[in-house]
């Protein structure tokens, strides 16, 4: 899948949607399918805590802040991993690359040893794990909690940083795919 932003000419009709629009569905399996329309890209987020290194796939990973420098991240009230993720003080999220797509898996589901299992990792000075491989990384320290509805929101000050160029995976519609920044 490439990603690619539609230029209209400033003089071009508005386009036009071949199909009626469907009506609001109070069913969450239809809220949920509404929402995996949004393409995201897709992160492994880490942490260590009592002497334990937690991770999980993440895709709800955004951009708050330039000055200063602020992420943020969403996970849910019910997962195994929450008290980890809030008691260690901070957190670091790699950002994957197409290739990486088996690590998104790897990550999703299972226990911690089992998704750190046979990972090129680095041990940040934070203590906190980074795929050696992502395109992007942030190692952050905890900056707000933000309580809402089912998840909590999780803020992060970025203390240190790197990438390299690769293509991002993302997720779309429940499936995988890429984006390739255009060269020119």
């Amino acid at each position: 899948m490439r990603l690619m932003p539609d230029v209209l000419p400033a003089n071009a009709p508005t386009p036009v949607s071949a199909h009626a629009p469907v009506p609001p569905a109070q069913d969450p399996a239809e809220y949920r399918k509404a929402l995996s329309c949004f393409a995201t890209g897709v992160t492994v987020v880490t942490t260590r805590w009592q002497e334990s290194d937690w991770g999980m796939t993440c895709n709800s990973f955004a951009s708050v802040s330039l000055e200063p420098r602020l992420v943020l991240w969403s996970i849910r009230k019910a997962a195994s991993s929450l008290e980890a993720f809030i008691q260690s003080g901070g957190f670091c999220v790699s950002v994957l690359s197409h290739a990486q797509q088996g690590l998104a898996r790897q990550f999703a589901t299972g226990d911690m040893s089992a998704r750190f299992a046979q990972v090129p990792v680095q041990r940040q000075a934070s203590e906190r794990l980074r795929l050696s491989e992502a395109m992007a990384w942030f190692d952050c320290t905890l900056h707000q909690l933000v309580d809402a509805g089912d998840h909590h929101i999780v803020i992060g000050q970025v203390q240190d940083f790197g990438w390299h160029d690769a293509a991002a995976l993302t997720f779309c519609r429940s499936q995988f795919g890429h984006f390739q920044a255009s060269t020119s």
